[in-house]
């Protein structure tokens, strides 16, 4: 007896149900989308309401200088397979293209100034704290410092949960402040100290336990990884990222999905065994082609998936749940792209990836995206790159935060060149957006308050949470995560019936 059968339904009385349910799904970025398709594909009637007057989100389009690119994220990681299925489910997999092999740097080390990031580590964390490639970046004394880690009784090592704080107490200030800070900052916006060590690198304590130091954590762990089946490659699709938008944009259309942009949720209550989901009033519903249309202030629904940001989620759920959810934790970020003359074809003779020692100047990091991605070099010419540079964290708000548009761009353009190494005389074009970041898996609380959150959000029926703020950040988390989220409150309401409801 297969599956369907043992719960008592046929896979028609399956088919018949998803069509009488009706579904909103508040917020048309990546994740909202990717819940979307979840519930169209089993024939399920969609609506997706998006504030914003353009889908996407973080991958909404910008146009620079004839060429298309995506406002925030690049590509993604393949570990899990999640995004690759839905590259896939969108009809892209050919355009799907792995990123160059390019080098990471450190600017603004102290007394330094750019050295190459060493290779052997965990998140910034040496294997060896006498390679040469360390030593370049923490100095004789750091080198020495660390180097105490070999020596020192393990006294509580394989049981601290912050990273900063473990580091700091094995390595020393300069791993911390010069290895490690750059990388998570940098990458993830968040400072050492908000790290947790459980969850960035599970079995590291517990390597730490068995080797007697961290720096033979590190090795050991390396190791592991090393005999695994390989890394997942970063991957991106050739011609940009707002092409996933499109095509799931697309497929969501020939599934007969609604879909409305400029639409803000004011609130959704839960009435009887429905959704009442109520937008702004003042919202005017516009067709495909252009035309206004009436628009009812209300949407019922028999199942709601909050995909929104921190922020609204929040607002939306407080109600929903019965509680006040806080304010937001995400970090405030800029990224301005700049499409760049330079003189030197190469823009990067240090690396695509720079990252600054935080605190020692206003942007955080800069990469040279047409470096990572050979196709942009074919749609940009010779001579032409372009390059993202972020700003702001939890450490610091923005240093573009009070700056105009032409300050900012120009900001911009001066720190590119200081990370990089190379004139950038010359701004072709250039975007500037500001972006909610959510914070990553790793950081410290963020894992237990999701699990609450989603804790609370079973137990209200036909009610799901999807997103960077309760996945933890990535492509791959985000996509991943919504599709299991959306299965969830999708195979409630189907079986449903059997279970008398």
């Amino acid at each position: 007896m297969d599956a369907v059968s043992a719960a008592g339904m046929t896979v028609d009385d399956l088919a018949a149900r998803a069509r009488e349910t009706r579904v909103v799904v508040v917020g048309g970025g990546l994740a909202g989308l990717a819940a979307a398709w979840q519930c169209a594909k089993v024939g399920m009637a969609v609506t997706v309401l998006e504030a914003a007057p353009e889908l996407g989100g973080t991958l909404r389009r910008v146009e620079l200088a004839g060429t298309t690119v995506s406002a925030g994220p690049w590509g993604w990681s393949s570990r899990g397979g999640a995004v690759d299925e839905l590259v896939d489910d969108a009809g892209l997999t050919d355009r799907v293209v792995e990123a160059a092999e390019t080098a990471t740097w450190i600017a603004r080390v102290p007394k330094v100034g750019a050295v190459p990031a060493p290779e052997a580590t965990i998140l910034g964390i040496p294997e060896n704290a006498w390679d040469e490639s360390v030593r370049a970046v923490i100095g004789w004394g750091g080198t020495w410092r660390a180097y105490l880690d070999r020596v020192r009784p393990p006294l509580t090592i394989g049981s601290e949960r912050n990273l900063g704080t473990l580091v700091r107490a094995r390595m020393g200030q300069d791993v911390v402040d010069r290895l490690v800070a750059p990388l998570s900052v940098g990458g993830f916006g968040l400072a050492p100290d908000e790290i947790d060590v459980g969850h960035a690198v599970p079995k590291l304590n517990a390597a730490l336990t068995r080797t007697g130091s961290l720096q033979a954590a590190v090795a050991e762990l390396r190791a592991e990884r090393a005999e695994r089946d390989g890394s997942a490659p970063l991957k991106s699709l050739d011609g940009g990222m707002p092409q996933l938008v499109d095509a799931l944009v697309a497929r969501l259309v020939e599934r007969d999905v609604q879909i409305e942009t400029g639409t803000r949720v004011e609130r959704i209550v839960r009435v009887g065994d429905v959704y009442e989901v109520a937008v702004d009033e003042d919202h005017v519903l516009v067709d495909d082609e252009g035309d206004e249309g009436e628009s009812s202030p209300t949407r019922v629904a028999d199942l709601v998936i909050v995909a929104t940001g921190e922020t609204d989620a929040r607002r939306l759920l407080g109600g929903l749940l019965g509680r006040d959810l806080g304010t937001s934790r995400s970090v405030a970020r800029e990224v301005v792209t700049l499409v760049v003359d330079t003189p030197d074809t190469d823009a990067a003779p240090r690396a695509a990836t720079v990252h600054a020692v935080p605190g020692t100047g206003a942007a955080d990091s800069v990469v040279v995206e047409s470096a990572r991605w050979p196709w942009l070099t074919g749609e940009l010419g010779a001579g032409r790159h372009l390059v993202t540079v972020a700003f702001g964290s939890s450490l610091q708000a923005p240093a573009t935060a009070a700056l105009g548009d032409a300050e900012t761009i120009e900001l911009a353009r001066t720190e590119a060149e200081a990370f990089l190494g190379v004139d950038l005389p010359t701004v072709a074009d250039a975007h500037r957006a500001r972006f909610e970041l959510a914070r990553p898996a790793s950081a410290l609380g963020q894992p237990e308050e999701a699990e609450e959150i989603r804790a609370r959000a079973a137990g209200v029926d036909g009610l799901g949470v999807v997103g960077a703020w309760v996945s933890g950040s990535g492509l791959a988390r985000v996509v991943a995560d919504a599709a299991d989220e959306t299965e969830r409150v999708r195979r409630a309401r189907l079986f449903a019936a059997e279970r008398g409801q």
